[in-house]
């Protein structure tokens, strides 16, 4: 099994560099501050499209779980469009992925998800859809809020999008976002944002009691997301307030009400 692996990975790279085009390459690297270790392979030419189906065809036989090992062994090169091609072989078992798979899928985090892109597609081709239907409880994700990979945890709050579609009550989701509301990372803040501005679209009123509760504390770039569809006068209330004159900065943790929770 080993040898097949090594095989096809060797048989992806090979692909890579035959579709490669250096001036996508420049074209899309702008989009990614950290960095974009890219061959430039255009995802819906009809040739590499089948070139996928094609290796799927001949190595199906791996299984969900051989998959799973071929994805971290394709994210551990660092190459944008083999994490590409592990989620694509991955999404064809999408209806197949539980708890252990949601573990491996966590896995490719800590081996090499280096980028928002493949986070993001990852939460929403593979993670939202089993969070949907119940086959993966949200507290899968509990850890992944606590791991020292930050796409890792910025995928939290990005594959609880999926939730918003179904769930009658959104405070316990909020409530499951606590951990990340005060993160260092930017990536993260931008998840976390993208949520709260989603939920806020078909639940306002606890998710704005939420803001309110953070807004002296969590980063501003959180806000700057969850408030960019609100009116001015409505983002005019989860402003900041002023640090009191002399010291006594307000940041460090959530107001005295979220304390108390």
């Amino acid at each position: 099994m080993p040898d097949q692996w090594d095989k096809l990975v060797s048989e992806i790279d090979a692909a890579c560099r035959k579709f490669a085009n250096p001036q996508l390459v420049a074209k899309y690297a702008r989009y990614f501050a950290e960095g974009y270790d890219a061959y430039g392979v255009k995802c819906d030419d009809p040739a590499w499209e089948e070139q996928k189906r094609a290796w799927f065809a001949a190595h199906g036989a791996l299984g969900l779980d051989g998959f799973l090992e071929l994805g971290n062994r394709l994210f551990a090169t660092g190459k944008y469009e083999h994490g590409a091609v592990a989620i694509w072989f991955l999404k064809q078992f999408r209806e197949r992925i539980g708890p252990q798979a949601f573990a491996g899928v966590g896995k490719w985090f800590e081996g090499g998800v280096r980028n928002w892109a493949h986070s993001d597609v990852i939460c929403g081709e593979l993670l939202s859809p089993g969070l949907e239907t119940g086959a993966v409880r949200l507290e899968a994700l509990a850890s992944w809020r606590k791991s020292s990979h930050k796409y890792r945890r910025r995928a939290v709050p990005v594959a609880m999008l999926g939730l918003l579609k179904s769930a009658a009550d959104f405070r316990p989701l909020l409530d499951f976002l606590r951990p990340l509301m005060l993160d260092a990372e930017k990536v993260v803040h931008q998840g976390v944002g993208w949520f709260l501005r989603e939920a806020w679209k078909k639940q306002p009123g606890p998710v704005e009691a939420f803001l309110t509760e953070w807004k002296d504390a969590s980063p501003r770039l959180i806000f700057q997301y969850a408030t960019e569809k609100m009116s001015a006068a409505d983002k005019q209330r989860f402003r900041r307030a002023q640090a009191p004159a002399g010291g006594g900065a307000l940041s460090g943790g959530p107001s005295k009400r979220a304390r108390k929770r």
